[in-house]
């Protein structure tokens, strides 16, 4: 409940108000056929040799998830499986488990195993990078429940497939199918008897996560594949990664589905239309690019957004140089802000001029003379002050929950005196 708590508390609204954020259940999506959310969706299908467990929350929320399912009924889990391998989906399974029951088999896509084991290699890294994402900083990771969190799970996956993969328990079927979206051991969930769906993350109530900053490649092409692949099932109930599930709704389903393909699909044709004019600049890319309007709930940049999208389909098909010259082999930053700083007159000449712009409503172009500022003169406490100043307003500004927490963090960074690094 903490980390939930956390993350509405920094949205300032309720699961209701925030369907990204929706906490509730257990909820009958079909016949015995229960939906839970704390933070992550789980859902549980019963069936006459015990429970299909798919997902299994993150492991601070799990007992709070187990607590739910268990309102419903007492079978035991007989087969866990994992839409993909964050944390907040494939490390709670222990809470499911009751005394003294064998494990149950884990079925996931094989990549999973790569992840854990990049996730051991890099536990500081993925620590510090949530922390930011999640409003805090890098300090705050050094020895706490994040630093941890980045362990492989207690229960790791058994059975693992490449492209799709079928099984019955209690005479009910599965089939779960590979779709790289926000990963690339990213699968979706369907059980035809019951006509329910579950799509892991690649529907969570909100423009899709295909874009995180500081996170490995996304794959919104594939993704929008997916989707269609899906949306031509006709599903009757569909159990999403994030926020609440949708109920013998086929027709919402449908249109959550077709829209959101249409919407990554919009993207992605725009970003390969500019890359092919000419390989401009990634900035200038990023500026063309109009992401597609939508009124619809389900597709609103309430977490991730449109620009952050475009950048991670750039990053996959156009290298790591950014098109500027001066960027291929570039000088220090703090070199490049010391002389910057030089030419107009100092550090706070910088940060003063930042402040008007961020009055003026121009907070992008004043946060580039922030940095700057705070490079050149890290050990001025009015500069720091007011680079902290800045990246508060334009968190307050973004919609996005991502980028507002990111640029919290660049205050947090501003306050310490040091550059967001």
């Amino acid at each position: 409940m903490k980390a939930a708590d956390h993350f509405r508390a920094m949205r300032g609204k309720s699961p209701e108000e925030a369907k990204f954020f929706w906490s509730g259940g257990p909820v009958e999506v079909a016949e015995r056929t229960w939906f839970q959310s704390r933070f992550s969706g789980v859902t549980a299908f019963e069936t006459d040799e015990g429970i299909v467990l798919v997902d299994s929350g993150m492991a601070p929320l799990a007992p709070a998830l187990a607590a739910l399912l268990r309102e419903k009924t007492a079978a035991p889990i007989h087969t866990a499986i994992f839409t993909h391998g964050h944390v907040d989906h494939a490390f709670g399974l222990t809470a499911f488990l009751q005394p003294g029951q064998p494990e149950p088999r884990i079925i996931a896509q094989r990549a999973i195993l790569d992840r854990f084991e990049r996730y051991e290699r890099t536990r500081r890294y993925n620590a510090a990078i949530n922390a930011r994402q999640f409003g805090g900083s890098a300090e705050r990771t050094q020895a706490g429940e994040e630093y941890d969190n980045f362990r492989r799970p207690e229960l790791l996956p058994d059975t693992l497939f490449d492209r799709d993969f079928a099984f019955r328990v209690g005479g009910l079927e599965f089939e779960i199918h590979h779709c790289r979206a926000e990963t690339d051991d990213h699968c979706w969930v369907w059980c035809p008897q019951r006509s329910v769906l579950c799509t892991g993350d690649l529907i969570i109530n909100a423009v899709p996560n295909a874009g995180n900053p500081q996170k490995v490649q996304r794959y919104p092409w594939d993704w929008a594949d997916g989707l269609r692949r899906i949306a031509a099932l006709a599903p009757s109930s569909l159990c999403p990664g994030h926020g609440g599930p949708v109920v013998r709704d086929p027709a919402k389903i449908q249109r959550m589905l077709i829209e959101t393909a249409e919407y990554l699909e919009a993207i992605v044709e725009q970003t390969l239309a500019a890359l092919n004019d000419g390989a401009p600049p990634h900035t200038d890319i990023v500026h063309r690019v109009e992401p597609p309007a939508s009124g619809s709930p389900w597709l609103q940049p309430v977490y991730d957004e449109a620009e952050f999208i475009v950048r991670n389909i750039i990053r996959f098909y156009g290298g790591w140089w950014n098109g500027r010259p001066s960027e291929l082999k570039p000088a220090s930053r703090e070199a490049l802000a010391r002389e910057i700083a030089q030419l107009c007159g100092g550090g706070d000449v910088l940060a003063r001029r930042a402040r008007e712009l961020a009055r003026s409503g121009d907070l992008r172009l004043a946060c580039h003379l922030a940095d700057f500022a705070l490079e050149c003169s890290p050990e001025a406490a009015e500069v720091g002050d007011a680079v902290a100043a800045i990246y508060e307003a334009r968190a307050g500004a973004e919609p996005g929950l991502m980028a507002e927490n990111l640029f919290r963090s660049a205050a947090c960074y501003a306050r310490e005196r040091r550059p967001f690094c």
